[in-house]
């Protein structure tokens, strides 16, 4: 079937989500998409949700406004629209975040760089009550969220330039609940978003920074897709790691802790760059497939 068609049609009430799962399947797979996606698919646009498993068994007949859901999510999907995007939401640790094309779509490299700034957190808050974090660049808020929500003592500031990215993470926010309450969201370029009045007293900074470089090529679904203000830095891809990094230690209290996700081939400049800035115990940190992916340093 072709992308303008249909899956199934409802208007005599005997399609079930079971048989839209099966078409919705056949659909993707014809485009070499895996048979996950249409479960996801459906199951967002029968209201079940995410990762609900109940499409495929369910005799209930699909109404028109479920088709409809169904059939455009299908052809964004085919026209090469990240499934993250089609969903709206995506699953981030505890989290299930909004996301849409203000903002990158949040990936497992960036799960392992928020237990490498928890583990930070945990040794900073053996010797106080209160660890202050400041999230650079937020986005959706994946990182500071998940800090938030992990961890019931921390106070933090989440921090992006752009509006439409902090509509974003307002967004997500709201569905925090509790933890919701011990977070700020400011707009501004990295530091220069927080209050002064932070200056020396932060526990933990951290920052999945813009780290490509320009006229680096990407696949197609994450050029042609995710925002380029967030993907690019400059001309070496390290212009905003080197920011983050110089400017870090005037806010960081003594032994806090900067972690910033980067690209493998970065890691032994930007841990010499750190060194050189004045950080102790700098490490590079492995990610979920075992490539350097997280600077970890700590202010003296």
């Amino acid at each position: 079937m072709g992308t303008g068609e249909s899956s199934a049609q409802p208007d005599d009430g005997t399609v079930t989500w079971g048989e839209v799962l099966a078409e919705t399947t056949r659909r993707l797979a014809g485009a070499g998409l895996a048979a996950q996606e249409a479960r996801w698919i459906v199951a967002e646009a029968s209201g079940l949700g995410v990762g609900a498993d109940r499409p495929g068994d369910s005799e209930e007949f699909v109404t028109v406004g479920g088709m409809s859901r169904v059939d455009t999510m299908v052809e964004r999907r085919l026209a090469g629209e990240p499934l993250q995007y089609v969903l709206g939401s995506w699953s981030f640790r505890t989290l299930d975040l909004m996301v849409d094309r203000r903002v990158l779509i949040p990936r497992p490299e960036t799960e392992a760089v928020v237990g490498y700034a928890l583990d930070e957190f945990d040794r900073l808050a053996d010797r106080s009550p209160e660890v202050r974090v400041a999230d650079l660049g937020t986005g959706s808020g994946a990182i500071g969220l998940s800090i938030a929500a992990e961890r019931v003592s921390a106070k933090v500031w989440c921090s992006d330039v752009s509006t439409d990215a902090l509509a974003v993470t307002r967004a997500n926010l709201a569905g925090l609940g509790r933890p919701a309450m011990r977070v700020t969201v400011v707009e501004g370029s990295w530091f220069d978003a927080l209050p002064p009045e932070l200056a020396g007293g932060l526990g933990v900074v951290v920052s999945n920074p813009p780290y490509v470089a320009t006229g680096e090529a990407l696949p197609s679904e994450v050029a042609d897709w995710e925002p380029g203000s967030a993907l690019t830095a400059g001309p070496l891809g390290t212009e905003y790691l080197e920011q983050i990094i110089s400017a870090a230690p005037a806010w960081l209290m003594g032994g806090g802790a900067l972690i910033l996700e980067l690209s493998p081939e970065q890691a032994v400049p930007m841990a010499d760059h750190a060194s050189s800035a004045g950080f102790v115990d700098v490490e590079v940190r492995p990610d979920l497939t075992g490539r350097p992916r997280a600077l970890v340093a700590r202010r003296p």
